[in-house]
C-alpha cells in the first residue's frame, strides 16, 4: 500500500529528517582514522537515547538478513555496498566509509546515507564514484515533480550513472518512508521516465543511488548482512528522504 501524506504530515516529518541528518554529520566528525566502527555505532545510539528516538535497523530482520540487525547504523567500508554491519574494526586513512542512517522520531522516520573517505586522501578513483552518487542523488531529486511518474526518478539516477560508466545493481534501491523505514513503492535505480507510479503531493520516498567501480554483481559477507561487491571493487552510496509537495521535492534530511 503507498501512503499520500498530508501537508501537515510532512511539517511533522521534519524533525525526524533533521535528526538523521545531525546524527551523519556527527557520526561523519568522528569518523577518523584509528576510529573503531563500534565507536561510531555508539555514538549514533547515544544521539538516539538523547533524543528520545527509536532505532529503525536493531531489530530489523528482513528475509535477506540472516538475524536481527542490532546495530543502530550501518557502516560499509571499501567493497562492502550496503548494510555493513557495524563490528571491530577500526578505520583506516584512505578507507572508504558509507554511513546509513534511519530512526523514528515522533512517531515517523527519516533515512539518509552519506558515502565518504577517511581521511580526506580522496583517490581520483574514489572522487568519480562519490561524486558520480551524488550527481546521481541530484538528478534523482530533481526528477522527482508533482505529475510525474517514479520511472522519472529512476532514470534521471540510472543516466548519470551510465554517462559516468558504471553498472547499475537493480537488486535493492529506495523505497516509500512513513512510520516504517521501508514502504511502497519501490524506488529503483534505472528505469525508463513516463512509467510507473504517479508522483502525487504527498508521497514520501527514499532515493538512493549506490554503484561499484567494476561490477554491478553483490554477495552477501559472512555476517549475514553486509552486501559486497562481487569483484572487490571499491563501492559509495548516498541516500535522502524526499517528500513530494505540489511546488516540488523537499529533502526531509538536508544536512548543513
Amino acid at each position: 500500500m503507498i501512503d499520500l501524506r498530508t501537508p501537515a504530515e510532512i511539517e511533522a516529518m521534519r524533525p525526524a529528517g533533521r535528526f538523521v541528518a545531525s546524527v551523519l554529520e556527527a557520526t561523519r566528525h568522528a569518523a577518523n582514522p584509528g576510529v573503531n566502527l563500534l565507536e561510531i555505532d555508539a555514538l549514533a545510539h547515544r544521539m538516539i537515547t538523547a533524543a528520545g528516538a527509536e532505532s529503525s535497523y536493531i531489530d530489523y530482520h528482513p528475509s535477506f538478513g540472516a538475524r536481527p540487525f542490532g546495530k543502530v547504523i550501518c557502516t560499509s567500508v571499501n567493497d562492502a555496498v550496503l548494510h555493513g554491519l557495524p563490528h571491530d574494526y577500526r578505520l583506516a586513512r584512505g578507507d572508504l566509509l558509507t554511513l546509513d542512517f534511519a530512526a523514528k522520531l515522533d512517531g515517523w522516520v527519516s533515512d539518509s546515507a552519506i558515502s565518504f573517505v577517511v581521511g580526506g586522501d580522496e583517490t581520483p578513483q574514489d572522487s568519480k564514484l562519490i561524486a558520480t552518487c551524488e550527481r546521481a542523488l541530484e538528478a534523482g531529486i530533481s526528477a522527482a515533480q508533482p505529475g510525474g511518474r517514479l520511472g522519472d526518478v529512476s532514470a534521471a539516477i540510472g543516466a548519470v550513472a551510465h554517462e559516468a560508466g558504471y553498472g547499475v545493481n537493480m537488486q535493492f534501491g529506495g523505497h516509500g518512508v512513513g512510520t516504517e523505514m521501508h514502504g511502497d513503492p519501490h524506488v529503483a535505480n534505472d528505469g525508463r521516465a513516463g512509467r510507473g507510479f504517479p508522483l502525487k503531493p504527498g508521497l514520501v520516498i527514499a532515493i538512493e543511488p549506490w554503484l561499484m567501480v567494476t561490477t554491478d554483481e553483490i554477495y552477501t559477507d559472512k555476517d549475514g548482512w553486509t552486501l559486497r561487491s562481487a569483484d572487490g571493487s571499491r563501492a559509495a552510496h548516498v541516500e535522502h528522504t524526499v517528500a513530494i509537495t505540489p511546488d516540488g521535492p523537499l529533502v526531509l534530511t538536508a544536512r548543513g
